[in-house]
C-alpha cells in the first residue's frame, strides 16, 4: 500500500516538472516570436523610411523642372518686352535688313564670336549708312537653332547680336543710342530645324536699319 502511494507521488512530481519545463520552452518560444516580430516591424519601418526618402528626393527633382520651365518662360517674356521698348523707340519704317547667317560664312553652331564674313558684312553697311549719314536708329537681333534649351538659345542669340553691336561701335563709331539689341533665340526660325541647311539658317543676325 505504502509502495502505491509512493509511485503516484513519483509520478505527480514528474508531471509537475514535465508542466514547468513546458511553460519554460513556452515562454521562450514566445519571447523568440516578438523578437523576430520586432525585427520584421524594424525591417518595415526601415522600408518605408526609404520610400518617404525616394518621394521626397523625386519631389525635389519634379519641383527643380519647374522652376527651370518657369524661368525660361520669363526670360521669353522679357525677350518680348524688350522688343516691343526696341520697336517704340525706332518710332519709323523699316529701310532694309541685312541677314548675317551661318549660309553667308558668318555665325557657326554655338558660337556668338565674329568670322571674317560677318566683319566684312558689317564693314559694308556701315560704309552705306555713312554714305546716306541719314538719322536712324539699328535694331541688332541675335537668332539660334532649336538645338539645346531654350533659355541657352536665348542666351546665345543675346552674345550674337552684342557682338555685332560692339564691332559697330568700336570699329566704326556708330552711335552707341542708336543700337539696340534683343535675343530671339529658337523662337523665330527662318527655316526647318529638321535639316542641316535649315538650322544653319536659323543661325543668324539680323541687322534692322530704321527710319
Amino acid at each position: 500500500m505504502k509502495h502505491g502511494i509512493g509511485t503516484r507521488v513519483l509520478v505527480v512530481a514528474l508531471a509537475a516538472a514535465s508542466m514547468t519545463l513546458a511553460g519554460c520552452a513556452s515562454k521562450k518560444y514566445v519571447r523568440e516570436g516578438f523578437a523576430t516580430q520586432d525585427g520584421k516591424m524594424t525591417d518595415l519601418q526601415t522600408q518605408v523610411e526609404d520610400g518617404q526618402r525616394r518621394l521626397s528626393e523625386t519631389g525635389e527633382r519634379l519641383d527643380g523642372v519647374a522652376l527651370d520651365a518657369r524661368e525660361a518662360g520669363a526670360i521669353g517674356r522679357q525677350a518680348n518686352s524688350k522688343a516691343e521698348e526696341a520697336y517704340g523707340l525706332a518710332k519709323g519704317k523699316l529701310l532694309y535688313t541685312v541677314v548675317l547667317s551661318e549660309n553667308a560664312g558668318t555665325f557657326s553652331f554655338n558660337r556668338s564670336a565674329l568670322s571674317d564674313a560677318t566683319r566684312e558684312a558689317l564693314d559694308e553697311l556701315a560704309a552705306r549708312l555713312k554714305a546716306e549719314n541719314a538719322n536712324i536708329f539699328i535694331e541688332v537681333e541675335g537668332h539660334t537653332d532649336s538645338t539645346g534649351p531654350e533659355n541657352y538659345n536665348l542666351q546665345l542669340g543675346e552674345l550674337r547680336a552684342e557682338a555685332v553691336r560692339r564691332y559697330l561701335i568700336t570699329q566704326h563709331a556708330i552711335p552707341i543710342h542708336r543700337i539696340s539689341i534683343i535675343s530671339y533665340g529658337e523662337s523665330r526660325p527662318v527655316a526647318g530645324n529638321d535639316s542641316r541647311e535649315g538650322r544653319s539658317q536659323n543661325r543668324r543676325v539680323e541687322v534692322r536699319v530704321l527710319s
